[in-house]
């Protein structure tokens, strides 16, 4: 049975995870897509709402991003925020201008004509402005619900066609009431069920995992860290001992938790686990190498030679199972046609071989990280593990300005611990 789902449409906003993740916090299952993705990318999702993210953008220059024609056709419910309102305005027929006075930060919102959207909020409202555009002119059909100081047109509504703009930011904490504000669409005006829960999500996933896999064999890559801990208990439950784990110490680990990953996966768990001190091996390869993207990268090809020794030993392993995250698969979708600049070679998705002969089961690809740790304490996952801090892939060595010894990490480590 197919998920109620909104739909956030990307326009470059810093903010848009904070959309999808505050309506999942709504018991909504929300999406990502960028605004030029493939239309039938869209109508394959087939929301129930659509929110327009904010972006860095000005509607008032040509060949900016705009609404594709196929979210009016969906004829669902529209909520547009920041330039997402500005675009749908333009777009529908009003005007936007480039404002004299800007807005960015606090602003006390006048909510000045009953609206669905604002039901059971206050009438004045501190809101969370960033823009310095603004709608100058409606289109037909739309009427003003809300002003700011710096904004006339602060919120405003077509209610025959539910379709609403608001110029601050529902989904920023600085905004109260915004996340009321963000469920009441997406529950009140889209009509979801509200029924997307960790509980349901962890039935699905074991579901398309059996589906996927079948009768062959999968191999977990484990690193000690929270994702590839509930990806592996999850996969666990879901095909039992068709799954091995590969443990690599590369010797980079925080203090104690080679064992703790040996302990909680061979002997509580008794998932089949492979455990490989490489430790010695990584030392040499980083000896003397003080850039930190050079690290990174000698790190990741060792990591994969050595896993991928492991691997060739486990007879007939058909997939490669990883801890992937939303956000990973959303910068991944962006970064492959979009502004973002890379910062940093990612280590989950992209950084695999081409010629891997493994398929990836990746059962954690549509949640966020906070996600993760409620499917982890639904999964029976103990706290220490659920709770702990990100703990990126290279582990400890790209805390070390300078060559990497053994006395340094030694030294990390204990402080680390404290």
């Amino acid at each position: 049975k197919k998920i109620d789902t909104i739909l956030v449409l990307d326009f470059g906003s810093q903010y848009t995870q904070l959309i999808a993740r505050r309506i999942r916090e709504s018991d909504v299952y929300s999406e990502i897509l960028p605004w030029d993705i493939d239309e039938s990318k869209i109508i394959n999702l087939n929301p129930k709402g659509v929110i327009l993210s904010g972006g860095p953008n000005s509607v008032t220059e040509s060949y900016t991003p705009r609404i594709p024609q196929c979210i009016f056709d969906l004829g669902v419910p529209i909520l547009g925020i920041c330039y997402g309102m500005q675009t749908l305005a333009e777009q529908m027929g009003g005007h936007v201008i480039s404002a004299d006075q800007k807005e960015f930060g606090h602003s006390e919102l006048e909510v000045v004509s009953e609206s669905i959207i604002f039901k059971n909020l206050n009438k004045k409202i501190d809101v969370w402005m960033s823009h310095g555009d603004h709608v100058a002119a409606l289109p037909a059909g739309f009427r003003v619900i809300a002003t700011s100081a710096g904004a006339p047109y602060a919120a405003v509504e077509d209610a025959a066609r539910h379709y609403y703009g608001v110029q601050f930011h529902p989904e920023v904490v600085h905004t109260e009431g915004g996340a009321d504000l963000l469920q009441q669409f997406a529950l009140g005006i889209c009509g979801c069920s509200g029924s997307w829960s960790m509980a349901a999500y962890r039935q699905r996933a074991i579901a398309a995992i059996r589906q996927q896999v079948g009768k062959s064999r999968v191999i977990c890559g484990l690193s000690g860290g929270v994702d590839s801990s509930v990806a592996a208990v999850l996969i666990h439950e879901a095909i039992g001992d068709q799954l091995t784990c590969v443990f690599v110490d590369h010797g980079l680990l925080r203090a104690g938790e080679a064992e703790e990953v040996v302990a909680l996966f061979g002997n509580h768990y008794n998932i089949p686990l492979v455990h490989v001190d490489a430790s010695e091996m990584f030392l040499q390869r980083l000896a003397g190498i003080s850039d930190p993207e050079q690290k990174r990268k000698i790190i990741g090809a060792s990591f994969i030679e050595v896993f991928d020794a492991e691997a060739g030993k486990i007879a007939d392993a058909k997939f490669l199972a990883q801890g992937t995250l939303y956000p990973d698969v959303i910068e991944s979708i962006s970064a492959a046609g979009g502004d973002a600049v890379t910062i940093k070679s990612h280590h989950n998705v992209g950084g695999l071989p081409d010629d891997m002969a493994l398929d990836l089961v990746e059962p954690l690809r549509e949640l966020f990280k906070d996600e993760v740790r409620v499917l982890g304490r639904e999964l029976g996952l103990p706290e220490t593990l659920v709770g702990r801090h990100p703990f990126p892939g290279p582990g400890l060595a790209i805390r070390i300005p300078g060559d990497i010894t053994p006395e340094k990490l030694d030294i990390l480590r204990a402080a680390d611990a404290v």
